[in-house]
């Protein structure tokens, strides 16, 4: 594993319910330089401790946005923490606020429907590099480096009638290539 610091952002409002970030999680929990830091635990309430949140930041250089793809955007706790973190004097403007200049935006995905749904001939006509693009030019702005997502489709619970889901086979290969991916920066 590269040297390089990884904070795992995890936005899940229901884990306990959850199938895919919960593989994901327990994918690459012992790593040594992951930390795991799951956002609705810490604020049940959404009253972030921003400046501890930007400690953290701070003290990584890799920083992986984990959620769920709820209506085509992150869950409402993800959106909460950009609007209160990434401040004006600290993320942003370019050459003022600098200090995540150069970090790593990684975005980590989960949809209950198939992969085949986001793309331009789905339903929706987009693919998951248009549906992110507040996130990428978020991090532009902030002058991180942004990275294509990492995406696992189709982690509805097995046997799930109203969509196909992954088998657990094709889950932990797809949560063994979320490890590689981290064990590369």
């Amino acid at each position: 594993m590269a040297d390089k610091k990884i904070l795992i952002n995890l936005f899940h409002p229901r884990m306990e319910q959850s199938r895919g970030n919960k593989a994901m999680i327990d994918a690459v929990r012992d790593l040594p330089n992951v930390t795991i830091h799951d956002m609705y635990a810490e604020y049940p309430d959404f009253k972030i401790n921003v400046a501890r949140e930007q400690e953290l930041l701070l003290a990584h250089d890799v920083i992986v946005f984990q959620h769920p793809l709820f209506w085509i955007s992150s869950p409402a706790l993800c959106k909460e923490w950009q609007d209160t973190v990434l401040t004006k004097g600290f993320a942003f403007p370019p050459g003022e606020g600098d200090q995540l200049a150069g970090k790593i935006w990684q975005t980590a995905l989960t949809t209950g429907g198939p992969a085949e749904g986001y793309t331009k001939a789905g339903p929706f006509k987009a693919d998951f590099e248009d549906m992110l693009i507040p996130f990428r030019l978020t991090a532009v702005y902030c002058s991180m480096k942004w990275q294509p997502p990492f995406t696992i489709s189709s982690v509805m619970p097995e046997g799930d009638t109203w969509m196909r889901a992954i088998t657990e086979e094709q889950l932990q290969k797809e949560t063994a290539r979320y490890r590689a991916l981290l064990e590369s920066f």
